[in-house]
């Protein structure tokens, strides 16, 4: 009798490992706060320090614009969620037919699974906000083939397909229940949504109150930018008051979603973020106004509250970025929304620790005998507990 308990005991304790291991599969997005990894720049660290930066900053949640196979590979047994890209430049190529979807999954995907945890791909960015209207039309037949192929894959339940868009989609925003898809989109969107609906996927927008700011700083207050103390707006349709721009622009993207039918669809910000540097016309671009957007986004996020008008549902978000990118086009602020330094030491205080190369190995190390003596204890905590039930059943 004592034999078969003790290895009934061992039983239990293994699915008990199997299970844990299949719930942190199955969480998409760990927290609240996420990071995106932008890599257009000559000057920025190796994938592997990377991951000693995002460890030693608790940041466990990162979206990448790629799929580059260095990067997949560094990030293995991290721990760390990744939303991978599927660049607007394959979307013709990818929407044609379902083998090429299949082609790109056993490529960028199935052999990183499950050592490196990949929880989804975005299938372009900013296309139904963009100029190119061939684009908007292979859209959604290149979202549908990489589904298909990841569920052909039998990974669908653990990759979600997204598709991220810029404010360019919505014809108001302001206040925020007025906020409301334009027309010339919504043929394209409305069957993005309704697919996206049907494999529960969140609707992902690309949120900065910097860029209405910069393009509007005579009206627009910058400490209500800033969640900084203003007297903020009020919504005379829902009786809301808003003291930052930040969660009026999330609950414009609701309030779009309720016209357009999908009132139950989850809002996820996939970027945001201040710059820390422009030109001459590009207003408040300074470190002083980086760095208290994105503390004060900080401090936010981790409280894991809602908005007024969803306020069961915590706001999560990726903040742009994790480095400056020195080689991205575009005016002085596209290169200076780093939360890092090319170095790896941080662009300004918001609490995170930046790298230092004589301390880096070190330091990753250290994390990795802190995370491994953390889970043995937990699984030893777990052993003695059933063994001393074991032996009170003997007894």
């Amino acid at each position: 009798m004592g034999s078969s308990s003790l290895i009934l005991c061992n039983t239990i304790l293994i699915l008990l490992i199997t299970f844990s291991h299949h719930v942190l599969v199955m969480d998409a997005f760990q927290g609240t706060y996420g990071i995106n990894y932008g890599r257009i720049a000559d000057n920025i660290p190796e994938p592997e320090s990377v991951v000693t930066l995002l460890k030693a900053a608790r940041i466990r949640n990162i979206r990448m614009y790629d799929a580059d196979h260095g990067v997949l590979k560094a990030f293995k047994h991290s721990g760390i969620e990744i939303i991978i890209g599927l660049g607007n430049e394959f979307l013709k190529d990818i929407s044609v037919s379902e083998d090429r979807a299949m082609d790109w999954v056993k490529q960028n995907v199935e052999p990183f699974l499950p050592e490196t945890r990949i929880r989804g791909v975005a299938v372009g960015n900013e296309v139904l906000g963009g100029n190119n209207p061939e684009l908007w039309e292979v859209l959604l037949p290149a979202v549908k083939n990489v589904h298909h192929a990841l569920d052909q894959a039998h990974l669908a339940s653990v990759v979600q397909v997204s598709s991220p868009h810029s404010a360019a989609v919505f014809a108001t925003s302001f206040p925020p229940s007025a906020g409301a898809f334009k027309e010339s989109v919504m043929p394209y969107m409305k069957p993005l949504l309704e697919f996206f609906s049907r494999i529960h996927s969140p609707f992902y927008i690309n949120t900065y109150p910097f860029l209405a700011y910069i393009n509007d700083p005579e009206h627009i207050d910058i400490n209500y930018a800033l969640f900084l103390k203003n007297p903020g707006i009020y919504d005379d349709k829902t009786n809301l008051h808003y003291d930052n721009m930040f969660e009026a622009q999330i609950d414009g993207s609701y309030a779009a979603l309720e016209k357009a039918g999908f009132g139950k669809t989850e809002v996820i910000v996939s970027e945001t973020g201040w710059a820390s540097h422009g030109d001459p016309n590009e207003a408040g671009a300074t470190v002083k106004n980086a760095r208290t957007y994105n503390l004060n986004l900080r401090r936010k996020l981790a409280k894991k509250k809602g908005t007024p008008y969803r306020p069961k549902t915590p706001v999560k978000a990726y903040v742009f970025a994790i480095f400056n990118e020195n080689l991205k086009p575009g005016p002085t602020s596209e290169r200076n929304f780093g939360l890092f330094k090319a170095d790896g030491s941080i662009s300004y205080d918001i609490g995170f620790t930046g790298l230092k190369p004589s301390s880096a190995s070190s330091l990753l190390l250290s994390l990795q005998k802190t995370g491994a003596q953390g889970w043995l204890n937990s699984l030893l905590i777990v052993y003695s507990t059933c063994t001393i039930a074991v032996l009170l059943l003997i007894l």
